[in-house]
């Protein structure tokens, strides 16, 4: 494996790390897909773990001669031993935006192209659907509960925040490489995706703050053999539109006057009951 020595950031070699937004790097190859950055050994394993192609990693020195950042060299190097590997000081990689959060490493990988929503449907039992969820620590946050509580797919609208932002694989410890997941093409999602999911055998729930709302635990709810749980953006709301289409409204009963849940919190109550 090419281990190469850095001491200055600003080289062609590095500028998808230290000069490219987020959006560049989704770009990156359009219409091709594009790039993202996995941060942290554990979310970088569990990257490849899911097939995800690795282009070079760059590493604090110590983090290359950790245990951890072994085991990631010998993954990396199962694919190839070209792959370069930059190392530096961490007074050199600091110097990167948001570094000192990435636990030592970070790692290059391309996209692949998303999957048809017919396609993870199909077999699913339990699915969620993410409506305009743009904080991208909410959506890490949904991603973990949804692999930790039995959730089989995701579905983003087209205004959610993606999944592989570096925040939001942070924050889901991985588990966007797990989970299977993809976007709905068109902002005016609900009455096309709404037929299709009655037409493979779903029940459609939304949560939301409604006074005439089933409890998670309703019977009914459980009984459903295939069922999508609709989550909301922060702070509006569903759409008023996608709660109509929906065939049940469901809402987390509270106490000492709290009005509502944030939608990542939501989340984990209604997987845990609603995917037993």
């Amino acid at each position: 494996m090419r281990r190469i020595p850095i001491t200055d950031l600003h080289t062609p070699e590095l500028e998808i790390y230290n000069e490219r937004r987020e959006i560049q790097l989704l770009r990156y190859y359009e219409p091709a897909p594009g790039l993202f950055i996995a941060e942290s050994a554990n979310v970088i394993l569990r990257a490849l773990t899911a097939g995800y192609e690795p282009l070079s990693l760059l590493m604090e020195q110590r983090e290359a001669d950790s245990e951890k950042g072994r085991e990631v060299l010998g993954r990396i190097m199962e694919r190839s031993e070209e792959i370069p590997v930059y190392v530096s000081s961490n007074e050199v990689l600091s110097q990167i935006s948001g570094f000192k959060l990435a636990r030592g490493m970070l790692c290059a990988m391309r996209r692949r192209a998303l999957p048809k929503m017919e396609e993870l449907c199909r077999d699913a039992r339990r699915i969620a659907i993410m409506e305009n969820v743009v904080n991208p620590t909410n959506v890490g946050a949904i991603f973990r509960s949804a692999a930790a509580l039995g959730i089989d797919a995701v579905l983003l609208t087209a205004g959610c925040s993606d999944p592989l932002y570096r925040r939001a694989a942070r924050v889901s410890m991985g588990t966007v490489f797990q989970v299977p997941w993809t976007f709905l093409g068109t902002e005016d999602w609900a009455d096309r995706t709404m037929a299709q999911l009655r037409g493979m055998g779903y029940r459609t729930a939304a949560m939301a703050l409604k006074e005439d709302s089933l409890s998670p635990d309703a019977r009914v709810l459980h009984e459903a053999e295939k069922l999508a749980i609709i989550l909301e953006t922060e702070g509006e709301g569903l759409a008023a539109d996608t709660i109509a289409d929906c065939d049940y409204t469901v809402c987390i009963p509270m106490a000492r006057g709290v009005d509502s849940l944030n939608v990542a919190a939501a989340s984990a109550v209604a997987f845990w009951e609603l995917c037993r």
